[in-house]
């Protein structure tokens, strides 16, 4: 991918050799977000390219994401420190439990590692999930990442629409199948994410329709996903809904139904 900056090669190459590592060591580590969506969708790679994922900058990729099990974070540390030489983020190990930042030896980038679960503007829950799929966490879990972001951005706009057109949709979590059972699961859960990912689907949607206008997307690009979107959302609005959803649906948007994210890097 001869598009790719200096800085992307080296995220992309140490974050494969990071995992690796920790899968060696029985050390359960995945990678997220944008690096994740490009190592499944290498097939259509030039979308990244086309679409112009960070606008005019030259480097698609600011950091690294991963996720683990909180009873392995002595592990994760020992891994982190002294086998990469990253250094901690002394703020962050003491008053977080559940995440860790780590600063490259170079001061490259940095590496967000989340634990057991990720909240952000709404949870999603990976514990007993790392499990099904290497080197990321599975395609219906960065659909969620991606889409539970109450303040959604472009980027992640447009790396959703790169995951839909590189893979199919089914329900389960074989390998390089979006699970829309575990995303419908999920969301018949919590009115709230299911509030926020439906609202976002509807800007993935509109969004298809721009860059079709300004020659980012193919009509079978667009055709492509529209089927897609329509089949994931088939599968959330046919899941029963859990008690706990129908009693919060009941206030709606009288009640805030987001979380504020504390950004403290970003």
């Amino acid at each position: 991918m001869d598009f790719l900056s200096s800085v992307d090669e080296t995220i992309l190459k140490e974050a494969i050799k990071i995992v690796e590592e920790a899968q060696s060591r029985g050390i359960y580590l995945r990678i997220m977000g944008a690096l994740a969506i490009m190592l499944h969708s290498m097939d259509h790679a030039e979308m990244f390219k086309n679409l112009k994922r960070l606008g005019s900058e030259e480097k698609f990729f600011t950091d690294l994401d991963l996720v683990g099990y909180g009873k392995q974070r002595g592990k994760i540390r020992d891994l982190m420190e002294k086998e990469f030489n990253f250094t901690a983020d002394r703020y962050t190990l003491l008053f977080y439990r559940d995440r860790m930042i780590y600063y490259h030896p170079n001061n490259t980038y940095y590496v967000d590692i989340f634990l057991d679960k990720l909240c952000f503007s709404h949870d999603i829950d990976l514990r007993k999930r790392l499990e099904l799929d290497f080197p990321t966490i599975t395609l219906a879990d960065l659909v969620l990442e991606k889409l539970q972001i109450h303040e959604i951005n472009e980027k992640d706009i447009k790396d959703v629409i790169i995951l839909l057109r590189a893979h199919e949709i089914g329900e389960s979590d074989e390998k390089e199948i979006v699970n829309a059972k575990r995303i419908a699961s999920v969301l018949a859960d919590d009115w709230g994410f299911w509030y926020d990912f439906k609202t976002n689907i509807s800007k993935v949607r509109h969004f298809l329709k721009v860059y079709a206008n300004q020659r980012m997307l193919s009509e079978e690009d667009v055709a492509n996903v529209e089927k897609k979107i329509a089949e994931i959302m088939n599968y959330v609005d046919i899941e029963p809904k859990t008690k706990k959803w129908k009693k919060r649906a009941k206030d709606g948007e009288k009640k805030k139904w987001w979380r504020d994210v504390e950004e403290r890097i970003r």
